[in-house]
């Protein structure tokens, strides 16, 4: 049986489509995905996002912990409420998953992790927190809702209460604060500005009320990706996963080895950054098609490579995608879509971020 967030009443009243995510019940879109698409980057738009995970770290030895637990550095955390993206790797260098870790205290961080990757996860921090006397908390009590777009803030500060709306509109982005059990940040997966609010379930739901009132657009899990791809923010299971480093997928610049820090898959990217075999590209089909991940790609100098990630872009209105290709590749480059060879240009991404299409032709 699928999983349900606490919002998933709401879903069924706006008609949403629903469909399996990670064996959650989630709504993919609630009439036109483009519409939803535009409501982002044009004005605001709203994303259950509860079937993410947050998990809560405590204890004196917390911050040693995810010092050794991620390959960036927490040392950056020195501000209460500071957020800091990084990949959690196994010992091969291999990304078990990407998440956002929040300094609150130093005896208390949060991380928020993936719907699809959040039982191996925890599993995984548990088995290595063990010696740290680290206590680790899923927070199944609480949801999360991202509001996302240019007008997103001045949609969501009236809504908070009146201390929590100061401390909110001081918020620079990846600052977050929490009072009692209320946790705003000014974080997102679109591209845009905007807030992402981990709440009690009913506190949640009333949220969702109150923006649906304000008519805030609700949108599904297809805007979301295709805003995600015009920003060129990797999705796990596609660009990267447990077979692909960080220095393959674009996210070298999230590992952290200018000193000694001994870090979880440290000496398997080490041994890996002496000769880098592959990197990750943007790309725009220039002739009609459709760019899906795992297409087939050639360059003119004899290198291949592999679209990971691909789409029809609503902001740009052309088909763009992410891939990863040989180190040595340049030259034109061609992929393969169903049995033919069509001209592509590599681009350096990303494409779209706050309204603005950054790929000019």
């Amino acid at each position: 049986m699928l999983k349900q967030t606490a919002l998933h009443d709401r879903h069924q009243t706006l008609g949403a489509k629903l469909v399996d995510f990670a064996g959650w019940e989630m709504p993919i879109h609630y009439g036109s995905q483009i519409d939803e698409h535009h409501a982002v980057r044009q004005n605001v738009g709203m994303f259950d996002v509860a079937h993410m995970a947050a998990v809560d770290l405590t204890g004196p030895r917390t911050r040693e912990f995810l010092s050794y637990l991620l390959a960036n550095d927490v040392a950056k955390l020195q501000q209460p409420g500071k957020a800091l993206y990084s990949c959690m790797l196994n010992e091969d260098g291999g990304v078990i998953d990407d998440l956002i870790t929040y300094f609150l205290s130093e005896e208390h961080f949060r991380l928020v992790v993936n719907a699809g990757t959040s039982a191996k996860d925890f599993d995984w921090i548990n088995r290595q927190a063990e010696r740290f006397e680290v206590n680790v908390v899923l927070r199944d009590d609480l949801g999360i809702v991202a509001v996302q777009g240019p007008k997103a803030r001045e949609t969501v500060l009236p809504l908070l209460s009146d201390s929590m709306r100061v401390e909110a509109e001081a918020l620079r982005p990846f600052q977050a604060v929490m009072l009692e059990d209320q946790f705003v940040s000014r974080t997102g997966y679109t591209g845009e500005d905007g807030f992402e609010l981990i709440l009690p379930h009913v506190a949640l739901q009333r949220l969702w009320d109150a923006l649906v009132e304000k008519g805030v657009q609700p949108c599904g899990l297809g805007a979301r990706d295709t805003l995600r791809l015009e920003a060129a923010m990797n999705l796990y299971g596609q660009d990267m996963d447990e077979q692909v480093t960080p220095l393959v997928s674009g996210l070298a610049w999230t590992v952290a080895m200018k000193d000694d820090r001994a870090f979880i898959g440290r000496a398997a990217l080490e041994a890996q950054a002496a000769e880098v075999p592959h990197k990750q590209i943007g790309l725009i089909l220039r002739e009609r098609g459709v760019l899906r991940g795992h297409q087939k790609l050639r360059f003119a100098n004899g290198a291949v490579g592999e679209l990971t990630s691909g789409g029809f872009s609503p902001s740009m209105k052309q088909s763009i995608g992410l891939a990863r290709v040989d180190a040595h590749a340049e030259g034109g480059c061609e992929v393969e879509i169903r049995g033919k060879w069509l001209a592509a240009r590599v681009v350096k991404p990303p494409f779209v971020r706050n309204g603005e299409v950054l790929i000019k032709d």
